[in-house]
């Protein structure tokens, strides 16, 4: 065997290299400032940050659905195929080895074999044939083809796990919504129980007047209209409260008809939560790291789109036993050996390549453009939480001084008709306003929490600090 037959490919081997552009990331520009809040330095923020609200309840769904949500199942078993690929393209860079194995029995036609020979010609009509050899082949990637094609599975794996994270986040955050909503339904159905025993005591008084001709069934009829006016808004509280219920036991991956929550109106203090700076919640939000990844491998996959324009080298080698006699196969003479190198390299593909190298590359310009959108919208998130709990703190201010206002007036209204100066409709209007007030109290109540959970979502989750 010539030895000289390896050399070139040899030679290409030590000078192979890696076509493609080296990932660099896009400089991102994350601001010095929120629009909306004073820049402060951000305060540790637990993984578990739902335990900040102090509520065990919230906690056991939160934990629950992060053990048990289906979608997060499916995410994570995302994660584990994009790993699994990852080891596909790896296994590019080593060479393969093969054993193959043939063994078989032919029997020849004697007229065809015998027809042109002299009479008396011996010859075997039956022959045997035995091989066994161990294949080598290996692809030198001389232009870093395999190497792209890993580091493009690698950044689409990490990619994979962030998203998944980003996901797990959005569980967690959604438990959060679904569960401070019913609290805030559990303690809007207390209001209007509430408004519903008074109303009713009211109509009972009403009535007795009325039957006793004190006064007309105006007075009484308004009473019962306010009482059915209640009982239908408890109703659709009622209906909310099931339906924030039932997305709650589908977040914790179970039937509706297997999940429940007991009602319970009164709720934890705020926690305090602090954005910090711009930059930093960028480097911590996870659906930003899973477009960088993304960006990652498309600039791979460039270098990929690119090389096929290229030769491609292999070598091979074979070596094994062949032999016409099964007792004699594992012989020495019978030992059979093959070494090799091949080329391939385009002729005409009629522009395949070069079209796919373009495609390569707008798709690099489409990804780069989402990653910049994602940083935008990322920065935009955290600016509408902001503001939305910049204006619910206004609101609720707002909302406990007309609270306080509605009862005093409540009050006097009801002096005055008793002492017979006013009528029942004043009362009537007195009694609305403060059932309206407490409920738009307990809504945005609900609502900052929302918020708030919200808002460590656009932060990107917990932190250490460090």
């Amino acid at each position: 065997m010539n030895s000289r037959l390896l050399l070139f490919p040899a030679a290409l081997l030590l000078g192979s290299c890696t076509l493609g552009p080296d990932f660099q990331l896009p400089f991102a520009e994350g601001g010095s400032k929120w629009k909306e809040a004073k820049v402060e330095s951000a305060r540790h923020l637990p993984d578990d940050w739902w335990t900040l609200f102090n509520d065990r309840e919230l906690s056991r769904l939160v934990n629950r659905a992060l053990a048990a949500n289906q979608d997060l199942s499916a995410a994570k078993s995302r994660v584990d195929t994009a790993r699994a690929l990852v080891g596909v393209d790896r296994a590019r860079l080593f060479p393969t080895l093969d054993l193959t194995g043939t063994a078989g029995i032919s029997r020849s036609s004697a007229d065809a074999l015998r027809g042109n020979l002299p009479a008396g010609a011996g010859i075997e009509l039956e022959s045997q044939r035995y091989r066994s050899t161990f294949n080598l082949a290996y692809d030198i990637d001389l232009w870093g083809r395999n190497k792209r094609l890993v580091e493009a599975a690698t950044a689409q794996a990490s990619a994979s796990e962030a998203l998944f994270v980003s996901q797990r986040l959005g569980v967690a955050t959604e438990v959060a919504r679904q569960y401070f909503l019913l609290r805030g339904l559990d303690a809007q159905e207390s209001v209007v129980v509430d408004t519903i025993k008074s109303r009713q005591a009211a109509l009972d008084i009403e009535k007795s007047k009325s039957d006793a001709g004190l006064v007309d069934g105006l007075t009484s009829s308004r009473a019962r209209t306010e009482l059915e006016l209640a009982n239908n808004d408890l109703a659709a509280v009622q209906r909310q409260r099931g339906s924030a219920e039932h997305a709650l036991a589908v977040l914790c991956g179970l039937r509706p008809s297997d999940f429940s929550v007991a009602r319970r109106s009164s709720l934890t203090t705020l926690p305090t939560i602090q954005a910090g700076l711009p930059a930093e919640v960028l480097n911590r939000r996870p659906d930003v790291k899973a477009a960088e990844e993304e960006l990652r491998t498309a600039s791979a996959r460039i270098g990929v789109a690119k090389a096929a324009f290229y030769p491609n080298f292999t070598l091979s080698a074979g070596a094994g036993f062949e032999s016409v006699d099964i007792k004699r196969f594992l012989d020495l003479q019978n030992r059979v050996l093959a070494l090799g190198t091949g080329v391939a390299a385009p002729i005409f593909n009629g522009g395949s390549n070069k079209a796919n190298y373009q495609a390569s590359r707008s798709r690099y310009d489409e990804v780069l453009a989402t990653y910049q959108q994602t940083l935008l919208i990322a920065l935009r998130e955290v600016e509408d939480a902001l503001v939305d709990l910049k204006g619910l703190a206004k609101s609720r201010s707002a909302l406990e001084q007309a609270l306080a206002s509605a009862r005093d007036t409540r009050k006097l209204s009801q002096e005055r008709y008793d002492k017979g100066l006013t009528s029942y409709l004043d009362v009537v209007d007195a009694d609305r306003s403060v059932l309206q007030t407490r409920l738009a109290l307990s809504q945005v109540d609900a609502q900052q929490r929302i918020t708030l959970a919200v808002l460590v979502k656009a932060l990107g989750g917990g932190w250490s600090g460090k």
